[in-house]
């Protein structure tokens, strides 16, 4: 699978641009703030509906304009088809495919998938839970697309429950005598558990896949590492027992929690709190780990993706932004090594000497708001 064409108009810094790409390597080369990297976000964002630089659509549409219109024609098994996504802030998105609506923009997940590399993967080892969570779910997602409903089922429901023990806060009488109270309660607190433990099984099966991938991957990129080294360890927001089912024990910890949720107006269970511990041997990357050590460990997750979505089916395509600039010679060359396979590597870069000799393909100069293709 790969994007033979992108185009797109009011999308970022680009009143519109028409770019061939094809399968392959294909690198875009420009000074920092010249939107190389709004060209590859917009084919992540087919891929995702949603982008790995900014939590909400507002700053991909560009300034003065409305909406953004990001298109590409796919190949797929020798098959072309046209994708396209109109982003609208604060409101519905849409979509289409070969020019025919889709009933709902999440319609095109699945459809064409990506592995995105970026500075931004440090957080992934450094940064808070939830940069942990949101790589998880949206793995997931790729895998399965139905999962992206379940995840916006979860979130509803907790917004819900959220606004629900807010009005009760600092209110005790009300929270034992409000029949209305306790049986609504008791609603939201089932929906919990059951799209809870959902998402915390498909993440559990998740990590033990990712295990043994990840093992690999680090033993290419780090420097006298063996695949023993790197280790994932779910962490729920509670202790599991496996001898009942999950849907209950969430049902028991949020019961026994209630009082604090009461007072906090917060749902304090549930896979909204869960994290995933990175180690390497006994230690915890975040904490003790050194720069270079982090940093292999964020590239063998990437990779570890990569080679997981890979089996499930056609290759994703791969998008190295801004990656290079960030490793030292050695580590460049062995990524360049584990991902030159690849049907279609995308790579953005400030410099092109940062690129190894192994991806070197097509170039793009991009400069002044044009894409032109480098002779």
């Amino acid at each position: 699978m790969y994007v033979a064409h992108l185009s797109l108009h009011d999308f970022r810094s680009y009143p519109s641009v028409e770019v061939e790409i094809g399968p392959g390597v294909t690198a875009f080369v420009g000074r920092n703030g010249q939107g190389k990297t709004n060209l590859v976000e917009a084919i992540d964002y087919l891929s995702s509906l949603s982008s790995h630089r900014v939590s909400s659509d507002a700053p991909m549409v560009r300034q003065g304009a409305t909406q953004a219109i990001v298109r590409a024609a796919v190949v797929r098994d020798d098959r072309r088809a046209v994708l396209e996504i109109e982003i609208n802030p604060g409101k519905s998105n849409r979509a289409r495919i070969n020019k025919s609506p889709l009933p709902r923009a999440k319609e095109l997940l699945g459809l064409v998938r990506t592995v995105v590399f970026s500075p931004e993967d440090l957080s992934l080892v450094k940064g808070d839970p939830s940069e942990r969570r949101r790589f998880m779910d949206d793995l997931l997602v790729q895998i399965s697309p139905r999962f992206a409903g379940i995840r916006a089922d979860y979130e509803r429901v907790l917004k819900q429950r959220n606004s629900l023990l807010k009005t009760a806060r600092g209110n005790r009488r009300a929270r034992e005598s409000d029949e209305t109270l306790v049986s609504t309660l008791a609603v939201w607190d089932s929906r919990v558990a059951e799209l809870g433990a959902e998402i915390i099984r498909r993440r559990i099966e998740l990590i033990d896949n990712l295990t043994p991938l990840i093992g690999k991957a680090y033993e290419a990129v780090a420097r006298g590492a063996n695949r023993d080294d790197a280790v994932l360890v779910y962490r729920p927001s509670f202790e599991l027992s496996g001898d009942v089912a999950l849907e209950d024990q969430i049902l028991a910890e949020l019961l026994r929690r209630r009082t604090d949720e009461f007072e906090r107006a917060l749902t304090l269970v549930g896979p909204h709190r869960d994290d995933v511990l990175f180690s390497l041997g006994d230690l915890p990357v975040k904490g003790y780990a050194s720069h270079g050590e982090s940093w292999s460990f964020a590239l063998g997750l990437r990779l570890a993706s990569y080679d997981l979505l890979r089996a499930e089916g056609d290759d994703p395509v791969l998008i190295l932004d801004d990656v290079f600039a960030e490793l030292d010679s050695g580590r460049r060359s062995q990524l360049a090594e584990l991902v030159a396979d690849a049907e279609q590597v995308l790579i953005t870069a400030a410099v092109a000497d940062d690129i190894p000799d192994q991806l070197r393909g097509r170039r793009f100069i991009v400069a002044g708001g044009e894409v032109t293709l480098d002779a």
